[in-house]
């Protein structure tokens, strides 16, 4: 059962504080920081139907809908996340389907949200990373009251609903609850959620109970019983033009089962986010600090991490942004005491860590030098160089061969991961389609050579990771 503070639908990134002339509608502001903008809600992907141009639908403005298809033609060279030290050239499919009644019936509000994953051409076995067909993703009923609360100084409706099914969803900066987008399938819940204010508020708060849902590949996912989460998460921004304040609280309970390898655990996880713009002068800042305490499997859980982004967008035609991260999540530092300090990742998103998805939020101390511009309309770049080193030395590398032979007790196999530079650039040739083309290159350092070395009896001095992207938005079709 989860308890959380959303945030609902989001505005474009960028920097979006109001000019002198502008009159503020909104408390509102855009992070602006690399990898952290949260999907919407309804998803992205959807469009009100009386808004689509499809001819004698402008009146049907209570019904979302949404179809989409995406591909992705991956090459990765000796990933690191394998076994073995070998070429992949998978093919990544994914449908989704998306309907959703809003205002017609209020106070009750519906949504469904169907999605086919797999993938094809690859020489390994089906995992539910990339296979999780024909399923619901998002099937719930809500009751919403939109000025429950009044309004607020700027003429905002304060609403609330109670939403109660299946659901997908992001919160805070994506690190410890995210649907991952990247990723071909998709992080779910099923239970309650309870939401207070709206983005536009000066405040708001999200309260969910909910349980996990275990992805199956090949037949109807199941409800994880055995873990529940609890969350709730506040956002303060009355001062958004200096600050916006969220503070939250996450709980994790798993109880001892056959499933979980009879191992309980109750994590317990606070954290507060500050986040914001520095008057006009282009400079933004994003800082998470999170502290865990708890118990796991008879031991004490006490873990850290700490994420930090300071960036300044120029004034400029090409929107370039230049931007230093700072990202620490302990790990354990004893495999022979009584306290476990591997900090609990929840059910976040990696592809911000790293671009070739091989960094999780664990054991890890990273830095990132990130680049990024639009030269014209419809295309955006970004590049990146990070570098990629162990907490703790004594801790796993979780993603390293499947899983296996991925920790040095002793410490002796060192710290340093890898290095990694990475290329993005972003385009949509037309109105109802996008491409993306991506390319990465990790160099493996001491930890990794070493656990090759002794498990695999070889070595590889790296990874490459390069892929194309295509999507496309039927009800964008219809657009004039």
């Amino acid at each position: 059962m989860l308890a959380l503070v959303t945030l609902g639908v989001l505005p474009t990134i960028g920097f979006t504080q109001s000019s002198e002339d502008e009159e503020k509608s909104t408390y509102y502001t855009e992070p602006g920081t690399y990898g952290t903008k949260r999907e919407s809600d309804p998803p992205n992907y959807v469009r009100n139907l009386s808004k689509t141009g499809i001819s004698g639908t402008k009146n049907t403005n209570w019904l979302n809908v949404g179809l989409d298809y995406r591909i992705r033609y991956e090459h990765r060279h000796h990933d690191i996340r394998r076994t073995e030290l070998t070429d992949d050239n998978p093919y990544l499919l994914r449908t989704r389907a998306y309907l959703g009644i809003t205002e017609k019936l209020d106070p009750f509000r519906a949504a469904i949200e169907f999605e086919d994953a797999r993938r094809t051409n690859s020489q390994f076995a089906e995992d539910t990373r990339d296979f999780n067909r024909n399923e619901l993703i998002q099937a719930y009923g809500e009751l919403h009251f939109k000025k429950a609360l009044g309004q607020d100084d700027l003429g905002n409706n304060r609403p609330v609903f109670v939403r109660y099914g299946r659901m997908a969803f992001e919160f805070l900066d994506r690190r410890l609850l995210a649907l991952n987008q990247w990723r071909n399938t998709t992080n779910n819940f099923i239970g309650l959620r309870a939401s207070f204010g709206q983005n536009a508020n000066p405040w708001a708060l999200d309260l969910l109970a909910l349980n996990p849902i275990g992805r199956v590949t090949n037949a109807p996912d199941t409800t994880d019983t055995d873990r529940t989460v609890l969350a709730a998460i506040g956002h303060w921004r009355k001062w958004s033009e200096v600050v916006t304040i969220e503070p939250h609280f996450l709980v994790l309970n798993q109880r001892a089962t056959p499933a979980t390898l009879n191992r309980a655990r109750r994590i317990n996880t606070l954290g507060l986010r500050l986040y914001g713009w520095v008057g006009k002068s282009g400079f933004n800042y994003d800082f998470t600090g999170l502290g865990q305490f708890g118990e796991d499997n008879q031991q004490r859980h006490i873990a850290q991490s700490f994420t930090g982004e300071v960036g300044y967008k120029m004034d400029h035609p090409w929107k370039p942004r230049i931007s230093y991260f700072l990202g620490y999540a302990s790990g354990d530092k004893d495999p022979n005491d009584n306290q476990n300090n591997r900090f609990e990742r929840f059910f976040g998103f990696a592809r911000p860590w790293s671009a070739d998805d091989y960094i999780v939020m664990e054991n890890v101390v990273a830095r990132k030098l990130q680049l990024e511009f639009e030269p014209i309309k419809s295309m955006r770049v970004d590049a990146g160089y990070s570098l990629y080193s162990l907490a703790s030395a004594t801790d796993r590398f979780n993603n390293l061969l499947g899983g296996a032979n991925n920790r040095d007790n002793t410490g002796s196999s060192g710290k340093k991961l890898g290095y990694s530079l990475d290329t993005r650039v972003r385009l949509k040739p037309t109105k109802f389609t996008d491409l993306t083309l991506g390319y990465s290159h990790f160099t493996n350092q001491e930890f990794v050579l070493a656990r090759q070395e002794a498990a695999l009896g070889e070595t590889a001095p790296g990874s490459t990771f390069f892929y194309i992207e295509f999507s496309a938005n039927a009800f964008d079709l219809f657009k004039k």
